[in-house]
């Protein structure tokens, strides 16, 4: 690899992503099934998952666009503190009043997949490490941790919740074990950012212009400049990939599973870990593909197929046919994610990466806030319970067409990692 010699802050960001997204992971897959064995209903669950992801993009938005000016370090920790926050409280109450104040402050994360302020500012920190040439492939490995994580984490969760049950523990008994594990994995995060040193930090130069100027909230452009237009546009394509992929969240996935097949928890903790360890492998095919077809092609080629899988999924009549097309479709799922990641950073300034990946990625959870409050009452009845991918699958395929064709002539970065 071009960036084994990379020092000792890029070794701990590689582990709070894999701390993070195996607390991530370990949730997802016992959350719905928690805050139903709490008395929640469907639609109560749908709209709890959306506002923590209303919740998500609000801290995002602040601290992302604001990491560059007071410190990428500071912010990371002010995160990782959101998200002890919001798993001490999910495992502390079964009011619902207190549970939308959690979802709204604090980080949750109902898909398994990264939330709140973490990714962009890690990628920011990331991509001043090595040369552009070989960024794609940091990120690749960069998101193969993250799966590989996740995976892990959704065994162990489904594991743990198995073996609790097995034992006599109530199912909110056992599943409010999880989510504890949950803010503990918080609590290792922010030892892990407290030892990041300077050289995550804008360059000082740099970081000197970008104090001078008004806080980013204040801004227009949300701390971007030069690049603004183009970012903006890519979020308002994100956002429609994102609105997409809330509607076939791990949590309602596993959901379905269970309702559909009777799968219990350890075999849907066995189902996410095969899916995610094919989805990080898929990622580190990313950086081999764009060097040879582009990022932007890389980013649409891959993704079309998954789709097409994803529409399958609720056709398939067995558990093991609904298992192999869903393992299928996330053996291909992760290759346009670091080249999306790449394309992004390249396309802006040093002082505008933490601001366009906050913004992107915040465009990301907007999209993904809006669908579970829809998608839960459709999984309640069990004639529309497959209408979720099927929308899902439709809306993706209409993003990967609108990303070629509204970025295929446009200026902008090297095409080619």
């Amino acid at each position: 690899m071009a960036f084994t010699a990379t020092g000792r802050d890029v070794r701990i960001l590689f582990a709070t992503r894999a701390v993070r997204l195996f607390a991530y992971g370990l949730l997802s897959v016992v959350l719905v099934l928690y805050l139903s064995a709490a008395g929640l209903d469907d639609a109560r669950i749908g709209l709890l998952l959306t506002l923590t992801l209303v919740g998500d993009t609000a801290v995002s938005l602040w601290i992302t666009t604001s990491a560059d000016r007071v410190g990428r370090r500071r912010m990371l920790l002010a995160g990782a503190g959101l998200m002890i926050f919001a798993g001490a409280v999910f495992a502390a109450t079964r009011s619902f009043a207190a549970l939308l104040v959690a979802a709204i402050v604090g980080v949750i994360s109902p898909s398994g997949n990264e939330v709140g302020p973490f990714l962009p500012i890690e990628q920011a920190a990331l991509a001043q490490q090595v040369p552009e040439s070989h960024r794609t492939g940091l990120l690749a490995w960069y998101n193969l941790t993250g799966s590989f994580a996740t995976a892990l984490g959704s065994l162990t969760g489904g594991a743990l919740a198995q073996v609790l049950l097995s034992r006599g523990s109530s199912p909110l008994a056992a599943y409010r074990a999880v989510v504890i594990g949950y803010a503990a994995a918080g609590g290792v995060l922010a030892i892990l950012f407290g030892r990041l040193g300077p050289r995550i930090e804008l360059a000082g130069t740099v970081r000197a212009a970008s104090e001078k100027r008004r806080p980013a909230l204040l801004q227009p452009g949300l701390g971007l400049h030069r690049s603004r237009r183009a970012v903006f546009r890519l979020s308002g394509l994100f956002t429609i990939d994102a609105f997409a992929g809330g509607f076939v969240v791990q949590s309602f996935v596993a959901s379905w599973f269970n309702r559909r097949f009777g799968v219990e928890p350890a075999g849907l903790g066995a189902l996410f870990f095969g899916a995610n360890v094919l989805a990080g492998v898929s990622a580190l095919s990313a950086a081999w593909i764009a060097r040879r077809i582009g990022l932007l092609q890389t980013m649409v080629v891959t993704h079309l197929p998954s789709n097409v899988l994803l529409l399958l999924v609720p056709f398939m009549p067995s558990l093991p046919l609904a298992a192999a097309v869903l393992l299928l479709r996330f053996s291909i799922s992760q290759m346009d994610v670091p080249t999306r990641q790449a394309y992004t950073l390249a396309l802006v300034e040093a002082d505008e990466r933490s601001a366009a990946a906050g913004v992107t990625g915040i465009a990301r959870t907007i999209g993904a806030s809006l669908s579970p409050i829809i998608a839960g009452p459709l999984y309640a009845v069990p004639a529309l319970a497959g209408a979720p991918f099927l929308i899902a699958g439709g809306l993706k395929i209409a993003y990967d067409v609108l990303v070629f064709v509204g970025f295929r002539k446009a200026p902008g970065p090297s095409l080619r990692h």
